[in-house]
């Protein structure tokens, strides 16, 4: 049997949009655009207020740039005559990071069950996730100075400041993922009569595996870059010879380091964003 139902026409698709659209339209663009000009001229008086402003002027920008230029051609050409000296520290930054990463994932994930609404009552994810914020609102810098008065100069001190801060993020992540699992499957193996703990085990865990792995991966790139930094108070690795040097003023070993760090980084990113990708 034919369609005798006529076809709409191009003209009625590309009709302009009813009056009652048009002006939820405009209402819409005008609230952007007042919040838009009131961010701008808060973040004007700020800068007035604190002085910026008025203590930057144009020449004092050239002259900033001048002195930054001179600087950068100090760098060059990079100093590799200790390269093994800086491979062997950079071997330690990522021992660092594997080490605060690992032990993040093992205290994460108890914590990130205990912290999801959909497995825990309120009592028990509320102080849990309160615990998580303040792991993570601190940053690695002055977890690394305070372990350092506790354990001493070292990689340990290290290792330990990226895995309280780590163990935060990851908690976070890892809760957030159990949150948005399909229901279905747990909602079957609690039907069979199977305890609380089986079914986070087989229910909860098979479907968040694939994005713990990819929050994990990212993390640890973020630890060793992370790691590079503490060693500038100490906490060991690659940072602790890039301190020096610029202490010491030899940018051309300062060129090299950074020249080796950027190198090992990439790697590692290049390398996790496969597996990534592979997994999600």
């Amino acid at each position: 049997m034919q369609n005798t139902q006529p076809l709409r026409s191009l003209d009625s698709l590309n009709a302009p949009p009813s009056p009652a659209v048009q002006q939820v339209l405009a209402k819409e663009k005008s609230f952007w655009t007042i919040w838009s000009i009131g961010g701008l001229i808060f973040a004007i008086a700020v800068l007035i207020y604190s002085g910026i402003l008025s203590d930057l002027s144009f020449v004092e920008l050239i002259e900033g740039v001048g002195a930054m230029a001179n600087l950068v051609g100090k760098f060059f050409p990079p100093d590799f005559t200790r390269w093994w000296v800086y491979f062997q520290a950079t071997i330690e930054t990522i021992a660092m990071g594997i080490w605060g990463t690992l032990l993040a994932v093992f205290v994460a994930v108890p914590l990130s069950i205990l912290a999801s609404e959909n497995v825990c009552p309120n009592w028990i994810v509320f102080p849990v996730r309160r615990l998580l914020d303040a792991m993570r609102a601190i940053n690695e810098l002055v977890f690394a100075l305070i372990f350092i008065v506790a354990v001493g100069l070292g990689p340990f001190a290290g290792v330990l400041a990226l895995f309280v801060h780590t163990t935060g993020t990851l908690g976070k992540l890892f809760s957030e993922a159990i949150e948005a699992i399909d229901p279905g499957p747990v909602e079957g193996i609690r039907a069979t009569g199977a305890s609380k703990v089986q079914e986070v085990v087989f229910g909860v865990i098979p479907q968040v595996i694939p994005l713990w792995t990819s929050f994990t991966l990212y993390r640890f790139e973020s630890n060793v870059r992370s790691a590079s930094v503490l060693g500038i108070v100490g906490a060991g690795g690659i940072g602790v010879a890039l301190v020096q040097n610029f202490r010491a003023f030899n940018y051309q070993n300062v060129c090299a380091i950074l020249i080796i760090l950027v190198v090992t980084v990439s790697l590692i990113d290049t390398i996790s964003a496969r597996i990534r990708n592979s997994l999600v």
